[in-house]
């Protein structure tokens, strides 16, 4: 397992990173505890979920596999606090409950309840990285930074970051670290895979020069370039457009569907298969700290986990930049971010 530093701290972390949130949620518990240790086993150090993953069940889930296997001090715990409902009575999805006032967004009172309500689903005293699920507009960052900063200090949190940020709130965040004296976010997760390549636009070039990390997540497109739809309007029993509907299914396209199919080809010219490609076409581009990987089964787990030992060639990477152009986008794998005004067609 290679290891690459994140951002500019001290952290080592696997160049694959596991993405829990399909642990319960249709993972049963008993498989999803096996992932996690196949992962661990595999040398894969960061487990990735949030506050709201399985209805709040997926920390504590988590909590109990790292208790059982005493391995919770190889791991980097990462969690989230908040999911874009910044205002009340405004909900990204409709089937996403609205939480009453004081339980969402990015104040004081939200971050400090929510992380002490993660640390005892968690069952430990600490969290290795912390992360603003979402921007709050409404909300000065100096507030959301100085809690946070807090929780560093009492050691309740080691690294702070965020999710779904534009680059410039990250900058203003950087800023306003610095003219305070506090702890700056160290890594920013974003939505990135073949179909939907704007971060390359100025989140990466940010990243880079500033010396933060970025782990992507849907770095398969939700399975579209593993091949998993060959409809827009008829999805597969069992998939997430399926079964949880809502934005999962508004990143499922027709020209999305019709890509991947080109991109199966790329895949079964070099021996590989597209799910493993796309997972290392995130894994090697540059700026990219490690993608996060969502398998539902043991199954899938195995088939990615080979892809850290593989190197993307100099060929298929162009042959994928003429799929899709750098920077460009065929479907919308941002459209929970609500300050994303560019609607894809």
């Amino acid at each position: 397992m290679e290891y690459r530093s994140l951002g500019r701290t001290g952290l080592e972390v696997s160049c694959l990173a596991f993405g829990t949130d399909n642990f319960l949620d249709p993972t049963p518990e008993r498989e999803s505890t096996e992932m996690l240790n196949r992962a661990l086993d595999a040398g894969v150090n960061l487990l990735d979920t949030g506050d709201i993953y399985a209805g709040g069940e997926g920390e504590e889930m988590i909590g109990r596999a790292l208790k059982a296997n005493g391995r919770r001090h190889e791991v980097l715990l990462c969690t989230k606090v908040d999911h874009g409902m910044s205002q009340p009575g405004v909900s990204l999805d409709n089937e996403v409950p609205v939480l009453p006032p004081n339980r969402h967004g990015n104040s004081r009172y939200n971050i400090i309840r929510a992380c002490e309500n993660s640390l005892r689903k968690f069952q430990t005293d600490y969290i290795d990285i912390y992360i603003i699920h979402r921007p709050s507009w409404e909300i000065p960052i100096d507030e959301t930074l100085r809690a946070l900063d807090d929780l560093v200090r009492q050691g309740k949190v080691r690294y702070i970051g965020c999710s779904t940020f534009p680059a410039w709130a990250i900058m203003e965040s950087f800023l306003i670290s610095r003219e305070l004296h506090l702890n700056r976010f160290v890594v920013e997760e974003a939505p990135y895979n073949l179909l939907d390549r704007r971060i390359e636009n100025e989140l990466i070039p940010m990243a880079q020069k500033y010396g933060m990390g970025i782990i992507p997540y849907l770095p398969m497109a939700m399975g579209v370039l593993a091949g998993r739809y060959s409809d827009a309007k008829k999805y597969p029993k069992g998939s997430r457009a399926e079964y949880r509907g809502g934005f999962y299914k508004q990143r499922v396209t027709q020209k999305g569907i019709e890509t991947a199919g080109e991109f199966a080809k790329i895949a079964r010219r070099i021996g590989i298969s597209p799910a493993q490609l796309a997972l290392l076409w995130v894994k090697d581009q540059p700026g990219v700290t490690a993608p996060l990987m969502g398998p539902r089964t043991i199954e899938q787990l195995e088939e990615l986990l080979p892809v850290a030992e593989m190197t993307l060639d100099d060929q298929t990477r162009a042959a994928c930049d003429e799929l899709v152009p750098p920077g460009s986008v065929v479907s919308d794998y941002h459209n929970t971010a609500y300050w994303m005004k560019m609607k894809v067609l």
